[in-house]
């Protein structure tokens, strides 16, 4: 057994979200599925077709845009003398011109501004909105709650540690009752809930070796009102009590130290994967939620270890699973048995780099908890090649379409069919800059942002 131990605390209190059907509201829409019912999306684009408006933002950045009702918002940072500012952008969702901003200052012991950190930066993780406020979780500087007019409510810290290999923080936090919760690996190896009202600490489960671990938590319907926390962690995945940070269950996951995809899941099932540094396959698995302590004989469905994925998240459509890996393959398996549909290289080459293979000590220590660094690196370097980088965006999909970006602005679109189809690829202006971002599906149309421009596309 290599379950990673967790304690915690708990309370909680009931309130409503106030967030508009429709909108996108957080890391990969409402649910972190990355897959939305609207129509109408654009299948081409250019620097001159389908761009109904774009604007210059004041800093990079890697976290995704969300929308709740009118209004648009995106983190941002800026790095001055080595001293660091996160910045929260609020646009008006139909001119995408900037309402407001507000900078929020970096913490003393900031990691240094150089290295593989700088391949995504310091504003890495997509806020979350509930339609009357917005949480960010902006690192060592904490998580801060805002209203929709700028106003800082609170802020709190959730740490000043440092991730493995100083790759800063990325993973976002999610909205559940009337907690915030963030899984702050990077800044304190622990998952922690704070009051959404006040900031306060509600719980915290601590997990050594957490600091490898970028993926966002999401919350899974388990049957008689109740829900999982579900995490893609380093060797395994958790289900959670989202009111206690206790453990229910937990099985055999990516079988590495580092770990960047979020689940997604449909009727029940959660489907995770991972690994693939270095030129590895990876893994893929499907478990189904809402067990009891060890689930590896019981609630796993399948495990295919011959496709995986090191950064990017999947999307379900219909009955299958697709996304495209750090090789630039794009993938497609059947939801029901893993069996692999396609996989079939986009124009390019992949971008290696790095190995996910943990390095002696680090691996998680029999029934304990694990201990020591880990190897690996991102692959494809600081901008890459277009399809012959490495995609940090994850895909989406609406309208029969799947959406994937690459780092120099190229963007691919597939059919969302479980047959392999380019139906487009498209370019932005050479000057657009590196698109690290998921995009935001919202009527109808594309929000993505790239580390100098946000833009909006479809038809006007």
């Amino acid at each position: 057994m290599r379950r990673i131990a967790l304690a915690a605390s708990f309370g909680f209190a009931l309130m409503a979200s106030s967030a508009l059907a429709g909108d996108w509201v957080g890391f990969r829409g409402l649910s972190a599925g990355g897959a939305s019912n609207d129509k109408g999306l654009p299948t081409k684009w250019s620097a001159t077709e389908n761009v109904v408006w774009k604007t210059e933002l004041p800093g990079p950045g890697a976290s995704s845009p969300v929308v709740t009702g009118d209004k648009v918002l995106v983190t941002c940072y800026r790095v001055n003398s080595d001293k660091v500012e996160r910045i929260l952008v609020c646009a008006d969702r139909a001119s995408g011109k900037i309402l407001w901003s507000k900078s929020v200052p970096g913490a003393r012991n900031e990691d240094p501004a150089r290295g593989q950190l700088m391949s995504h930066g310091f504003a890495s993780s997509t806020p979350v909105t509930d339609g009357e406020y917005v949480y960010v979780l902006f690192g060592k500087a904490g998580v801060v709650a805002f209203d929709l007019k700028g106003n800082e409510l609170w802020k709190k810290s959730v740490g000043s540690g440092s991730a493995q290999m100083g790759w800063g923080s990325a993973a976002s936090p999610v909205l559940y009752k009337n907690l915030v919760i963030v899984n702050a690996g990077a800044e304190a190896e622990a998952i922690i809930a704070l009051n959404r009202s006040t900031g306060d600490e509600v719980w915290k489960a601590p997990a050594d070796g957490l600091n490898g671990c970028w993926a966002t938590p999401i919350l899974v319907d388990i049957g008689d009102g109740k829900q999982d926390l579900v995490l893609n962690a380093p060797y395994e995945i958790w289900g959670l009590n989202p009111d206690t940070g206790k453990v229910r269950w937990y099985c055999d996951g990516i079988q590495g130290g580092t770990v960047c995809p979020t689940v997604v899941t449909k009727d029940g099932i959660v489907y995770a994967i991972g690994g693939g540094g270095g030129g590895t396959q990876g893994a893929a698995v499907a478990v189904k939620a809402g067990g009891k302590g060890d689930v590896n004989k019981t609630h796993v469905v399948w495990r295919n270890e011959r496709v995986g994925s090191y950064v990017t998240s999947p999307v379900i459509v219909g009955d299958h699973l697709y996304w495209i890996n750090n090789q630039n393959v794009a993938i497609c398996l059947k939801l029901a048995d893993g069996e692999v549909v396609y996989q079939e290289r986009l124009a390019g080459g992949g971008g290696g780099g790095g190995s996910a293979r943990p390095q002696p000590g680090g691996r998680p220590q029999p029934g304990g908890r694990p201990d020591g660094g880990f190897g690996g690196g991102f692959g494809g370097g600081r901008g890459g090649g277009g399809f012959g980088s490495q995609p940090y965006a994850s895909v989406v999909a609406a309208d029969g379409k799947i959406f994937a970006f690459m780092r120099q602005s190229e963007a691919v679109v597939l059919a969302a069919e479980p047959k392999f189809e380019i139906l487009a690829k498209n370019k932005l202006d050479d000057d657009a800059g590196i698109f690290n971002a998921t995009p935001a599906i919202h009527n109808g149309q594309l929000l993505v942002r790239s580390d100098k421009y946000l833009y909006c596309l479809g038809t006007k």
